[in-house]
């Protein structure tokens, strides 16, 4: 197939702007799927949390055919804690569709995905999604997204974007709201029409870099990337250059290009294709595959720094063992990094200790998704509370800074902003709509710690929170964050509803009856900002007025559930949360009661 009959594209959105659905309709009109197959929603999604949190994690690669036309999709997370797959993806393709919501218009992830694809020249499709909602208002939306664009640095041609109307969800598009068909062939037409085909030579010596990485259980790696110049086969001898600029020879297997959702085997691939290759073994994100004969790199995929840390640890919890597949410290530094390799916005180092590795992400949520995926696979440990990482400018320390965009309603401003000031934040920008008060705030991201579930709790979960990176500023000094403790398990056993009863009147618990606890481990959190430890597992004493059954009587609160996430914002510096495969449990790093008081009154302050 000749490049000029290659489109490869990239689709880029805010979380929850509708792209995956809008891929499902692409697939389903280029008939990919037979008349009578059953086909689940947001089909793309193919990772169980994609599907549980409803946000894409992965890029993923699917293609479509249209008029003898081949058009690789990319379908890219829209949350800036992933951007690390986004910048790759943006080396692989050639143009990019634009899906802003019809109401909400382009948000602050929205702007960061654009960035990367103006600064690389990418011309844009701008496709205004769910067009079917009441209170839809197009024109605003074009007006904005005009602005962002000249906000970014777009060049003349890349602002003068066409425009599409989408329904993603009924398969409708159409070049005006009023006008649209029952089937996307105006998004198709645009596409051909206005996205350039990738500009490649043929005839050159082959070139390719490989942006992505997957992983099968037969065929090993699996390199995928676009071919830049020249052919590729299957059996070929290869060079792979690193970022060090060191040389090593390899053999490709085998040879695959995108169907659909599928990977097809080809005894060859042509310049212009997305492929997937096999047999390359050790071969790193932005590595360049070329000819061993005429070897030329390509410039090193270039990512943001990470800006938080964590550490990972063998579990050290009475409890270690007893549920968890993968245990030690040489599976868990495997495991972390293997998705090093595949993830170049995650750092991972050795520490001191030869069973805590140190973990540096682009945001809570990067973290998050990593620690459920490794529970999930059966493996078990113990993470630490989430750390900025400072850099040393002009020698001044220096923190990372977060652009926050809030949206509340008018009787929930004052909460939001005096939690926000607490936690030295700067207001930017202030805008008034239809009875909600939309904020634009810099706060360092060291004060977004542990303050999503604050401000759900103060809008009552109605208020909208977007974060993005925004550089690094000048160190913002001391800033109290936590107003509260923690209620401390005091003895191990099985917790009591009549323990349970009188620890209640301290604060909120995390755990219900019959939950086994062990010295040192958290059950709640206390109303007070100091610790308290409690006995749950006590029992009333018998006496001879005591009725069978009494305990059953006790009233006791609903526990509070938190999620994965919810524990990492909670944790205090002296405390960790163990991760198995079954539970998550969050616990003092010192168990025992005794040498805590003991180290607590030498002053002693204790480092993740």
């Amino acid at each position: 197939m000749n490049a000029n009959q290659i489109r490869n594209i990239a689709i880029i959105a805010h979380v929850d702007h509708g792209k995956t659905t809008l891929v499902d309709a692409m697939l389903k009109q280029s008939r990919i799927f037979r008349e009578n197959q059953q086909v689940e929603e947001r089909v793309m999604d193919s990772n169980d949390l994609e599907r549980e949190r409803g946000i894409t994690i992965l890029s993923k690669n699917t293609a479509v055919h249209y008029q003898g036309v081949k058009i690789n999709i990319v379908d890219t997370p829209g949350h800036a804690d992933f951007g690390g797959e986004v910048e790759r993806v943006m080396n692989m393709v050639d143009g990019v569709l634009l899906l802003v919501d019809s109401v909400e218009g382009p948000m602050p992830q929205t702007k960061f995905v654009l960035r990367h694809a103006l600064e690389r020249g990418h011309k844009v499709i701008v496709v205004v999604n769910k067009i079917d909602r009441p209170n839809a208002r197009p024109n605003y939306v074009i007006d904005t997204t005009f602005d962002l664009f000249v906000d970014l640095g777009a060049t003349e041609e890349q602002a003068e974007f066409p425009v599409i109307y989408t329904n993603a969800l009924t398969g409708q598009s159409g070049l005006s709201p009023d006008e649209m068909t029952d089937s996307l062939m105006p998004l198709f037409e645009q596409i051909l029409e206005y996205l350039p085909y990738p500009q490649v030579e043929p005839n050159a010596p082959l070139q390719l870099q490989a942006t992505l990485m997957g992983y099968d259980e037969y065929k090993g790696k699996i390199v995928i990337g676009k071919l830049n110049s020249g052919t590729i086969q299957k059996n070929q001898q290869v060079l792979r250059i690193d970022r060090d600029g060191n040389h090593q020879s390899l053999k490709v297997t085998q040879v695959f290009t995108h169907e659909g959702l599928k990977r097809v085997k080809v005894d060859q691939a042509q310049a212009g294709e997305i492929i997937a290759l096999t047999g390359l073994g050790n071969v790193g994100i932005g590595d360049t595959i070329t000819d061993p004969e005429h070897p030329k790199p390509l410039p090193p995929i270039k990512v943001e720094e990470p800006t938080l840390h964590v550490t990972f640890g063998v579990n050290t919890s009475p409890f270690a063992g007893r549920e968890g597949e993968f245990v030690t410290s040489r599976k868990l530094r495997e495991r972390l990094y293997m998705e090093a390799e595949k993830d170049v916005a995650l750092r991972v180092e050795d520490t001191d200790s030869p069973d805590t590795f140190l973990v540096a992400g682009r945001g809570e949520l990067h973290l998050g998704i990593l620690i459920e995926n490794m529970r999930r696979e059966g493996y078990e440990f113990e993470v630490s509370k989430p750390e900025v990482i400072l850099k040393k400018i002009n020698e001044k320390w220096h923190e990372p800074v977060e652009i926050v965009e809030v949206e509340v309603s008018e009787e929930f401003q004052g909460s939001v902003v005096e939690l926000l000031g607490q936690r030295k934040g700067q207001m930017v920008d202030m805008e008034l709509k239809d009875g909600s008060v939309h904020y634009t705030y810099r706060v360092p991201t060291r004060g977004l710690i542990g303050f999503r579930q604050q401000f759900l709790t103060a809008t009552r979960g109605e208020g909208l929170i977007h974060t993005l990176f925004g550089g690094y500023e000048p160190h913002f000094g001391h800033i109290h964050t936590r107003d509260h403790g923690s209620l401390v398990a005091w003895e191990p056993g099985e917790a009591t509803s009549y323990g349970l009863h009188a620890a209640q009147e301290r604060g909120t618990l995390f755990i219900k009856p019959n939950t086994e606890v062990y010295e040192g481990m958290v059950i709640g959190q206390h109303i007070r900002e100091n610790d308290l430890d409690v006995n749950v597992c006590k029992k009333k004493q018998l006496t001879n007025f005591r009725a069978a059954g009494s305990d059953d009587s006790l009233r006791l609160e609903p526990p509070k559930n938190l999620s994965l996430d919810d524990a990492l914002e909670y944790l205090a510096e002296d405390e960790l949360l163990e991760v198995t495969p079954k539970d998550y449990r969050i616990r003092k790093r010192i168990l025992p009661k005794n040498q805590r008081r003991r180290y607590q009154k030498q002053g002693g302050r204790v480092k993740s």
